[in-house]
């Protein structure tokens, strides 16, 4: 392989998981790949293959392409490199909730870095990429995998703890046919909430960790619960509370929007049976508001973004 080339894999992500608002996230197993070749010529080239491959600009204001010119700035190779040839493969739906600009900017920041020989550590890589999304819940577990819970500073310096769960959980997401802009999700949240929701909300967040991290699937009922961000964001996706207790009547452990919808997110004991069965429920529900969806049935992805080629 070219000594300038690299192929690496993002997974999709899922922020907020209900009550960790721009603070939790999780990687689930579904990817995007970039093949990435810096040149030194002024020339670049962009292909895209599969979900919004058409509407996916292929001039510099390629959101891939600018996070791998961040590296390349930074890292002081801006005279070096002025091209590039990327090669992008999509699998994880655009504008859904499921973190597709997230491993977009991942995929650039972490191929470009790869290219250059690790001039910068992962911890650096999250840095930049919650510079360019503006929030790191997303962009952190897309980096290291697992949960993550991150927090960035009055500096503006993240942290993020990485780690995975000891309840197996299966990721039964329903996916809407309609997008959902983050920036018109955010548009519906007031400036300041009430007290006591803000008290609910850090219960449950809290309540949702130590749940998981000590395998204590009885704590999960209600823990996904959300007062700050979904019940403002349920004019924007039609049916979504039904949604959520379609969810949970089949028997998730509990069920909240992914990221900001419109996709919906279930979280399943590990169980065929009951995974398609929550599948299918949530779908017939949507379809009861005249929303086609899709189902996926994901597992946690534990790597985060990773070399392939």
């Amino acid at each position: 392989m070219d000594a300038n080339r690299v192929v690496v894999r993002v997974p999709g992500t899922s922020a907020n998981c209900g009550p960790g608002f721009d603070c939790l996230g999780l990687a689930a197993t579904i990817y995007n790949d970039l093949d990435l070749t810096l040149l030194e010529e002024e020339t670049l080239t962009i292909e895209a293959t599969g979900d919004g491959a058409e509407t996916i600009p292929t001039d510099d204001k390629n959101i891939v392409w600018r996070a791998a010119r961040m590296v390349i700035e930074r890292s002081g190779n801006g005279d070096k490199f002025k091209g590039g040839i990327l090669r992008m493969e999509n699998r994880v739906p655009m504008s859904r909730g499921l973190g597709s600009s997230a491993a977009a900017i991942v995929a650039g920041l972490f191929a470009a870095n790869e290219v250059l020989g690790k001039p910068f550590t992962r911890n650096d890589i999250l840095k930049f990429a919650t510079e360019i999304e503006g929030h790191p819940d997303n962009v952190a577990p897309a980096i290291f995998g697992g949960f993550t819970v991150s927090t960035v500073d009055h500096r503006g310096q993240v942290q993020t703890f990485s780690f995975l769960p000891k309840i197996k959980l299966k990721l039964v997401v329903a996916v809407p046919d309609f997008p959902l802009s983050t920036r018109i999700a955010r548009q519906v949240l007031p400036k300041t909430v009430p007290l006591k929701d803000a008290v609910f909300n850090v219960g449950r967040a809290s309540m949702l960790i130590a749940a998981l991290i000590n395998g204590k699937e009885k704590f999960l009922a209600g823990a996904f619960d959300d007062a700050l961000h979904q019940p403002y964001r349920t004019k924007l996706v039609p049916g979504m509370q039904e949604v959520f207790s379609a969810g949970k009547k089949a028997g998730a452990l509990g069920v909240c929007l992914s990221g900001a919808g419109p996709c919906v997110i279930a979280f399943s004991a590990a169980d065929k049976r009951l995974e398609n069965n929550i599948a299918v429920e949530m779908v017939q529900a949507f379809k009861r508001y005249d929303v086609q969806a899709g189902a996926l049935i994901l597992d946690l992805d534990t790597r985060g973004a990773l070399v392939i080629g």
